[in-house]
């Protein structure tokens, strides 16, 4: 029994450092829980096999989980909230927004505004369809009008992937120099294209929301992961600069 109350005052301590928030606090509850749940089965079935790497990761949580949950109670997003999924909501469009830009509209875009730590949309195509990520650049060189993903790697300014990524792309997905590989197609989720897109409105919120499309309708809804959720909470929704541009 002195177990399962120092676990309880271990729970409630995680969950109410948080008085400022007031009346919210049962909300805030919520989205902690949600999101604790999810990331620790995350990690549990892809989490790091190093065992330094992986306490590490479990010791960021808590710090991570309230950062997110403040941020989702009081925002200034165009989204609505899920607290008992700890996600974010918006109707879903009948097809993924921003799949057929303006090569030269992204291009201009992101030699403008391409910067350590912008966070950007990533559309990702798979066997079953469609989805949008966020990543974040971590490297830009405007001599190459190219830029660096933290997850997804090397593209250029008009949104495709740079040559050797694209390679490595092609090559995990069963696309090798003499053609297809049939057995990867048992993989449904193996990706078969990767393309920047310029942030707008309705592609960043259906990032944020998770939607996914299938071929012919719309697809369920994927969690977001911890990485994922904390990117969110950086997006300038004004006009999707770093803040303090433009």
């Amino acid at each position: 029994m002195a177990s399962d109350g120092h676990t309880s005052s271990t729970q409630s301590g995680f969950f109410s450092n948080s008085g400022e928030l007031g009346g919210a606090q049962p909300q805030f509850t919520e989205i902690c829980t949600a999101l604790y749940e999810r990331e620790l089965l995350l990690i549990a079935h892809k989490g790091p096999s190093n065992v330094s790497i992986l306490r590490r990761r479990l010791a960021g949580l808590p710090h991570h989980i309230r950062s997110v949950a403040r941020y989702l109670i009081d925002n200034n997003s165009p989204l609505d909230i899920d607290p008992h999924n700890g996600s974010w909501f918006i109707k879903q469009p009948g097809k993924c927004p921003g799949h057929s830009q303006p090569i030269d509209k992204k291009r201009l875009w992101y030699g403008q505004y391409a910067d350590y730590g912008l966070v950007i949309p990533i559309c990702i195509t798979t066997l079953e369809g469609m989805h949008i990520e966020l990543d974040s650049i971590d490297s830009v060189n405007h001599a190459t009008n190219t830029l660096h993903t933290n997850k997804h790697g090397w593209f250029s300014f008009d949104g495709e992937m740079a040559h050797r990524e694209a390679e490595t792309s092609q090559h995990k997905a069963g696309f090798g120099t003499t053609g297809l590989d049939t057995s990867s197609f048992t993989d449904a989720n193996a990706v078969l294209k990767r393309q920047l897109l310029k942030p707008t409105t309705a592609i960043m919120a259906s990032a944020c929301s998770g939607h996914m499309w299938r071929h012919k309708s719309k697809g369920a809804p994927r969690a977001l992961s911890l990485r994922e959720m904390r990117l969110s909470t950086h997006i300038n929704w004004k006009n999707f600069t770093l803040k303090g541009q433009a």
